[in-house]
């Protein structure tokens, strides 16, 4: 169930940013980066607070129930949301989805949690986690290939995907048992999300511990990026032919599915690189950092993920973004997966169920943060469309303003025209002029700014200990 809801769920949304600003000339909604910050940003960050209310409610009305809920909510989502194509109506139908994936959430982690032990934990979680990439590897690559035919495939293709859960939710899925906490169970449900706020408090006032989450939360930032920004960029400025004539020559088969017409590899393909790494080197990479404090593996991964991320939106050559997020990955591997393992380790032994229990929080900041640099911070600096409405009114030319009947890409087209220049030649124009590539000092700044946080946290606060 977590391979096919990862595949849903990454399938979409690694193209949703694409989906929010594209041209509507294409079948996308044409947004302006700051809207698009605003609905991933606040949406995804409630999706990852609201397991808080959302893991109350399972413990209270069974596992098995919530997932036919969950699944409902998703499916119908996924089938809705080609037919909202306003600001605040996608903004709603997106929350509804996150609010199926915020129930499904802590439900899989639980029950791998409840049917192992011990002896079998690890293996658990190594295959929990290895279907989650997996998930998230082959969804893109699904989507990727509906959306040259029509953005209304790629909802489609997930809603079918994630319905494919209720299958094995009928059939295969048992309830496991809740004899460790059976007064979640008897108590009313109200109390029991009081009660989970309550505990959330008690871990918070620890303040070393929310020192911590903050400087986790600016990973997460940075992270996200990954996602927010990063397929915009590629779409707008990254030239992607040297990737495709690389394909060609080594494996033409794939260059030919992965490929446009054009001869170019679209942005979600590149962007896949880091699942794809993720795949085959994370038990390389596990069993190197294993030996590392997990302080130390965090400090050194955050800042090798800072590199990669900030060198893919440093260039337009589709080739040097491959290798720089094979970097970012490498980074991920080091640090993600330490982040709820210290958590773990430095809660109090009668308090680690509250502390891991925060482990959320930094993840819905850095989404919300994310959304504002991928929008506000964007849109400023990088956006080809707002570039280009800046070099219009600077040379004073007048356009019309982009509506249904005047889209992004017309816009583009025309004032290319009036500079004598085709799109190429005005892409390298904007390119040179206002360096959109700066975009990379922020996004890396945020993620040195959490290394050397991290560092200072652990020389200076911890050093007692």
């Amino acid at each position: 169930m977590e391979l096919f809801e990862r595949w849903a769920w990454y399938g979409f949304y690694i193209l949703f940013a694409l989906y929010l600003t594209n041209s509507t000339d294409e079948g996308a909604l044409g947004f302006t980066q700051v809207q698009k910050g605003w609905i991933m940003g606040v949406g995804t960050a409630i999706l990852y607070f609201l397991p808080l209310i959302t893991g109350a409610i399972s413990d209270k009305i069974g596992y098995k129930k919530t997932l036919y809920i969950a699944y409902t909510i998703y499916t119908t989502a996924f089938l809705a949301m080609p037919f909202f194509h306003s600001f605040v109506s996608v903004f709603i139908i997106f929350l509804y989805l996150a609010l199926g994936a915020a129930l499904f959430k802590p439900i899989v982690s639980a029950t791998v949690a409840k049917t192992t032990d011990k002896t079998t934990s690890s293996i658990g979680f190594g295959i929990f986690y290895m279907m989650v990439n997996i998930g998230a590897f082959v969804g893109p690559f699904v989507t990727g290939h509906f959306r040259e035919i029509s953005w209304e495939y790629v909802f489609i293709s997930s809603a079918l995907v994630i319905a494919f859960n209720f299958v094995l939710l009928t059939f295969f899925y048992k309830e496991p048992r809740h004899d460790d906490e059976p007064e979640k169970v008897k108590e009313p449900l109200g109390k029991n999300i009081v009660g989970a706020f309550k505990n959330i408090g008690v871990a918070l006032s620890d303040v070393k511990f929310v020192i911590f989450l903050v400087i986790i939360a600016g990973f997460w930032t940075m992270y996200n990026q990954l996602f927010f920004t990063l397929p915009v960029f590629i779409d707008q400025w990254v030239d992607t032919t040297r990737v495709y004539d690389f394909l060609a020559n080594v494996w033409p088969w794939l260059a030919q599915k992965l490929g446009t017409e054009q001869g170019t590899i679209p942005a979600e393909y590149l962007v896949n690189v880091d699942a794809g790494s993720i795949i085959l080197f994370q038990i390389i990479i596990s069993s190197i950092v294993m030996r590392l404090r997990p302080l130390n593996a965090m400090i050194s991964g955050i800042f090798v993920a800072s590199i990669g991320i900030g060198l893919s939106m440093m260039t337009h050559s589709g080739m040097f973004v491959v290798l720089a997020l094979f970097i970012f990955s490498i980074g991920e591997m080091s640090s993600s997966p330490k982040i709820t393992e210290y958590i773990g380790r430095i809660a109090p032994p009668d308090k680690t169920a509250l502390y891991m229990g925060t482990s959320f929080l930094p993840v819905a900041a850095g989404n919300f943060f994310a959304g504002i640099i991928s929008g506000n911070v964007y849109q400023q600096m990088s956006d080809k469309v707002q570039l280009a409405r800046n070099e219009m009114v600077t040379r004073g030319i007048n356009l019309p303003a982009i509506s249904d009947k005047f889209t992004q890409n017309d816009f583009l087209e025309a004032a290319a025209h009036k500079l004598n220049m085709n799109m190429h030649e005005f892409t390298m124009f904007l390119w040179d002029k206002y360096h959109p590539s700066n975009i990379w000092m922020v996004v890396f700044g945020i993620g040195l700014g959490a290394t050397i946080l991290l560092f200072l946290y652990d020389r200076i606060i911890l050093k007692k200990q």
